[in-house]
């Protein structure tokens, strides 16, 4: 595939400010003059469906079928948004990648890097990992308090804290690790520090 874009992820546990730091960052590079698609996982598509109707009820399917489900929406996905995105020269800024699945579904007890190393056989390796980081009980805080909603089956807090551990050991040239406890502004700065090296 050529690509012509730039591809970034945002990746984290639940709660550490994803989908607020790429609207910022999509509003700052277009006010730049660059042509921006901001997309998400799990899709709104028919695999993505599913997966959300795993947040109500995570046990009712297996381990091994809810890996396939993000997988088959990966492939989707990027046949679909981050393949032609890219072939046109477009920045996406997608909130979640498959480094979420090797953290989720590895904390359900496969092999992280197994995943990745799965899902880089179809899906574009990003040009930059914007990882952020913040403490469980601050995650679980935002969710419930600021944004007023449940927790789902993906964000009880003994599974987020394997999710966290997972996702600090992941390695790579493209992460680039995020304090996400300050306020929207201050972390945005320091994702647009990070994110002018590509441009």
């Amino acid at each position: 595939m050529e690509r012509k874009g730039v591809l970034i992820a945002f990746e984290g546990i639940d709660g550490t400010g994803k989908t607020t730091q790429i609207a910022l960052l999509a509003e700052a590079l277009r006010q730049r003059g660059l042509s921006v698609v901001v997309t998400r996982e799990p899709t709104d598509g028919q695999y993505g469906r599913k997966i959300r109707e795993l947040y109500e009820n995570r046990n009712s399917v297996t381990p091994e079928e809810e890996l396939a489900l993000f997988l088959d929406d990966r492939r989707e996905h990027v046949e679909q948004v981050i393949a032609p995105a890219l072939a046109k020269g477009h920045v996406v800024l997608t909130d979640r990648y498959y480094y979420s699945t090797a953290a989720y579904q590895g904390a359900a007890g496969h092999d992280p890097q197994k995943i990745i190393a799965a899902n880089e056989l179809f899906a574009p390796v990003p040009d930059m990992v914007i990882m952020l980081e913040a403490p469980v009980s601050l995650g679980v805080h935002r969710v419930q308090k600021l944004r007023g909603e449940t927790l789902n089956d993906f964000e009880q807090e003994g599974a987020l804290a394997r999710v966290a551990d997972i996702f600090s050991g992941l390695a790579g040239a493209n992460i680039r690790r995020i304090d996400g406890t300050a306020d929207a502004q201050a972390v945005h700065a320091l994702v647009m520090a990070a994110v002018v090296e590509l441009f």
